[in-house]
């Protein structure tokens, strides 16, 4: 959890404001499984061949750079986030999955939002 979130959360647990709500720890008892790679390794697995890959695509190294992963929920829905370095020297495997993985379980605030809104609504 970021520092930032967690201060935030800790300030609104001081307040006092309590009214349904979503947590980092919803956001997070939600996620069953995650997976990373970058474009690089989707390319690789549909060509198969690094051969046959540059002589299909003009392969492009930069796809290294690039880091995907998905969030799969308890529903069964996905989630995705990515990650991009621009400039080779930088790229970090573990960093460039963190932020992939937070820009991913960013959506789920999104989607978890809504869904209490709407049972909020039912409510009345």
């Amino acid at each position: 959890m970021p520092t930032n979130e967690a201060a935030l959360e800790q300030e609104i647990q001081a307040k006092g404001l309590n009214a349904p709500r979503l947590t980092p720890a919803l956001i997070d008892s939600v996620i069953v499984g995650e997976y990373f790679f970058t474009a690089e390794d989707g390319v690789k697995t549909a060509f198969n061949e690094q051969d046959e890959m540059t002589r299909l695509t003009g392969y492009h190294g930069e796809l290294g750079l690039l880091t995907f992963c998905v969030l799969v929920l308890k529903n069964g829905f996905t989630v995705t986030g990515e990650s991009a370095c621009a400039s080779p020297e930088n790229f970090n495997e573990e960093i460039g999955r963190k932020i992939a993985r937070d820009n991913a379980r960013n959506k789920i605030w999104l989607l978890e939002g809504y869904l209490l809104r709407q049972r909020l609504h039912e409510q009345g």
